[in-house]
């Protein structure tokens, strides 16, 4: 489509060239002509299928009527010129609207090459796609789960953040249910199918996204909205000027007014706002850019700048992703280096998150020679001799006697240590915010944005700590994608008719509630592919505080496209009652067509130079 666009406005500004270097006569005529058929073809056809179907009230049928006024005039040039302009503003508009939000090939990269499947008394390779409900499966350490299923036999700590955006690892022993897309961090696993990988979780992702994006109607083009009044108007002075003159008095002839009339549709032919519109929305596209914010075309910025709810994902979006250790609060025997020494010592074995967290949060080096004897408790937690003392590090429940009054914040994940069996204390750990999400959520109340949601699939303690430090007024926890897209929906169904809702996530489990918002952003640096292929804006640094600058470049690029529309229909109106009155021709026409055409585009590169 790009190419052969490209390759039109090519040969159209080639045969256009041509002919104004050519001599006079039939030769230069033809590849006028020519020029005008390459260039304006597909909107003349356009234009006459739109008025057989009685939808002739858009940019189409005006410009093909004021360019074949202008052949009828004689003015060659003229015609040729208007199209050759639109056809380019059309290219550079259809350059920001080239990535399809429906091809979201990533989330297809969940799905392995090849599966262990046991077969005939042994493990054989297998094609995903063949797997069957019932068959048994090894996962193995480092592995993503094909297909959603059961575990019959083995432990391992499964990343689900691809699903469920929780950064924490979760623990899968038997009995309990996993889904296609899970990563099996440490452990070896045999699981029993429950469901094909075309009814698996992450084919149910993939279906959402298509169904969201199908649902989801683009912004309508603010020209085409604009030309809906604009054509009839612009038709009918055209008709009155050439008619009602010689109706109303003897002395005016209708060939002279008829002459007018085709004058006036040619001034009235919207090549400055052909120009200047997608222009301007594009300077305020480039100017995002410079600073990171990449918009992918006019609709996106158009609901960018209409903004009145912001919706964010949690995990990655507000906040890294990466356990540091809160807080220490140890018990009466213990000061709080000495506690988060033994537990760093360990857990300095163990490849766990909250380990490695504790052990980064200790900062010094690790004197082997004092451990001995270490042990690691699948889903309870690690022993290990340290200075001869049996130092337990992990769940609450595997030690006999903890203080009620030392523990962790609500909303925090702790790690409970204990000495020779008796309560040592706790290391309180939590996701770490980022550092400028909380003045994000401040700066979009600034902008007017009326409500602040937060959607995640962590606990509701977690979710509600986050909520409360950035600001954020609403908040859902413990979601599953699908229904993360039911809330939104729901908030898309309640919100005002004319005011858009955005939403802002990073990971593959976000891409459908990106694909439904009216405008969705995506962490570029860190998400996934599938999130920044489904969004329509992409922050290239994940900096949360880059979506209100966003907001602000947005409306201010819809001001200076307000006001290069203004501005043009004024000095045509102008313009139009000179040529009425025969004190204008066409060449002066066209020279203030120009002129308007120019500035309008100088100050469509104001937002280049924004800045808040």
């Amino acid at each position: 489509m790009m190419k052969r666009q490209f390759a039109q406005i090519a040969a159209g500004g080639i045969l256009f060239a041509a002919a104004l270097c050519g001599p006079e006569g039939w030769g230069r005529l033809g590849l006028f002509i020519a020029a005008y058929v390459v260039c304006g073809g597909d909107v003349l056809y356009r234009s006459v299928r739109n008025l057989l179907r009685g939808e002739w009230l858009d940019e189409n049928f005006l410009m093909s009527l004021a360019t074949v006024g202008a052949f009828v005039l004689g003015e060659y040039p003229e015609a040729v010129a208007v199209m050759l302009f639109y056809q380019t503003g059309e290219f550079f508009l259809h350059m920001a609207l080239h990535r399809s939000r429906h091809s979201i090939r990533a989330l297809m990269e969940l799905q392995p090459q090849t599966v262990w499947r046991w077969e005939d008394g042994e493990w054989k390779a297998s094609k995903p796609d063949t797997v069957q409900k019932g068959d048994l499966l090894r996962i193995r350490p480092g592995e993503r789960v094909p297909v959603d299923g059961v575990v019959k036999k083995g432990y391992s700590l499964i990343d689900a953040s691809a699903l469920t955006g929780e950064s924490l690892p979760q623990e899968a022993a038997p009995g309990e249910e996993l889904f296609s897309g899970m990563i099996a961090l440490d452990g070896e696993m045999e699981l029993e199918v429950l469901r094909s990988y075309a009814n698996s979780a992450v084919a149910k992702i993939l279906e959402l996204v298509e169904n969201a994006s199908a649902k989801k109607t683009p912004t309508e083009r603010f020209i085409t909205r604009f030309a809906r009044w604009y054509t009839p108007a612009v038709v009918t002075a055209a008709l009155l000027t050439a008619f009602l003159p010689p109706l109303l008095f003897a002395e005016a002839q209708l060939d002279v007014w008829a002459y007018r009339a085709l004058i006036f549709l040619v001034i009235s032919c919207p090549c400055a706002l052909v120009l200047s519109v997608p222009l301007g929305f594009f300077g305020g596209i480039g100017g995002a850019a410079r600073r990171g914010v990449l918009i992918k075309g006019s609709a996106s910025l158009e609901g960018l700048a209409k903004a009145a709810v912001m919706v964010f994902d949690k995990t990655g979006t507000l906040t890294r992703g990466q356990f540091q250790v809160n807080a220490v609060y140890p018990s009466a025997n213990f000061s709080k280096e000495k506690l988060l020494e033994l537990a760093a010592y360990a857990e300095s074995a163990s490849t766990h998150p909250l380990a490695q967290a504790v052990v980064k949060a200790y900062g010094q080096p690790i004197e082997r020679g004092r451990i001995c004897a270490v042990r690691e408790k699948a889903g309870i937690g690690v022993f290990a001799q340290i200075d001869g003392q049996e130092v337990f590090v992990g769940k609450k429940s595997a030690i006999k006697a903890v203080s009620e009054k030392l523990g962790p914040a609500v909303g925090h994940t702790a790690v409970f240590v204990s000495v020779d069996g008796k309560y040592a204390g706790v290391v309180e750990l939590a996701d770490t915010l980022k550092s400028d999400a909380a003045q994000a959520v401040a700066e979009l109340k600034k902008l007017g944005i009326k409500q602040t949601v937060m959607l995640t699939g962590d606990r509701p303690e977690s979710a509600s700590a986050v909520a409360r430090q950035v600001g954020v007024e609403q908040v859902y926890d413990s979601l599953l994608p699908s229904d993360k897209v039911r809330v939104v929906e729901e908030l898309l169904r309640v919100k005002e008719p004319a005011a858009t809702l955005i939403f802002a996530g990073d990971g593959i489990n976000d891409a459908p509630v990106l694909a439904r918002a009216d405008v969705g952003i995506a962490m570029g640096a860190l998400g996934s592919d599938a999130a920044i292929e489904a969004a329509d804006v992409v922050l290239t640094d994940d900096k949360p505080s880059k979506i209100p600058y966003a907001v602000a470049i947005s409306r201010f690029t819809v001001q200076i496209v307000k006001q290069n529309i203004v501005f043009s229909l004024l000095v045509k109106a102008g313009v139009m009652a000179l040529g009425i009155f025969g004190m204008a021709t066409l060449w002066e026409a066209v020279f203030a067509d120009v002129g308007v055409a120019l500035l309008a585009v100088c100050n469509s590169l104001r937002p280049l130079y924004f800045k808040r």
